[in-house]
């Protein structure tokens, strides 16, 4: 099932997400759901804050990568990451988010991340990422955080970004859009 996507002023994109502690059925038909409604979209990863569900359970559907299945699922996730080199963000560090729709902005992000992690059966594991992949997850880990890339931005992006929220009528809880 395809579900709305909630768009930046939500309270659920704003507060941490809680851990999961129930490992059945309704979470694997939660996690195919998210996996649906990413490619729906479409998307590399979706959290699901992202669908007003606060709690800690990233997806992703990307396969230009060689350190993880193109399809996965993190569930109460950490994530370890290389200290940020301070740079000016280029086109290249540009990224978006289904919950500030049809806007990109340059970001910079670790070039490499560990995440430890648990699959839908409860079952634990790590993988290492780099490059593309390694952002998705940082963009996803900071949704669980109560964190939007756009929360991250600085100087003029951050004050288009607050122009792009007020003109566009977001900011406010019960806002969605529908892949």
């Amino acid at each position: 099932m395809i579900h709305p996507i909630v768009i930046t002023g939500d309270p659920v994109l704003h507060s941490p997400a809680d851990r999961v502690t129930e490992f059945d059925s309704a979470l694997s038909d939660l996690v195919e759901d998210m996996v649906e409604t990413t490619i729906a979209a479409p998307g590399v990863g979706l959290a699901a804050p992202q669908i007003g569900i606060g709690k800690q359970i990233f997806v992703w559907v990307y396969g230009d990568q060689d350190e993880a299945p193109p399809r996965g699922v993190a569930i109460n996730p950490q994530l370890f990451i290389e200290p940020i080199q301070p740079d000016t963000p280029t086109a290249a560090d540009r990224e978006g988010c289904l919950s500030f729709p049809d806007e990109k902005f340059a970001l910079l992000r670790s070039p490499r991340a560990i995440l430890r992690a648990q699959d839908v059966t409860g079952r634990a594991y790590e993988l290492e990422a780099s490059g593309w992949f390694a952002r998705i997850l940082q963009h996803e880990y900071d949704h669980l955080q109560g964190t939007l890339y756009v929360d991250r931005l600085t100087g003029s992006d951050a004050e288009t970004a607050s122009r792009i929220t007020t003109e566009r009528g977001w900011g406010r809880p019960g806002l969605s859009w529908m892949p």
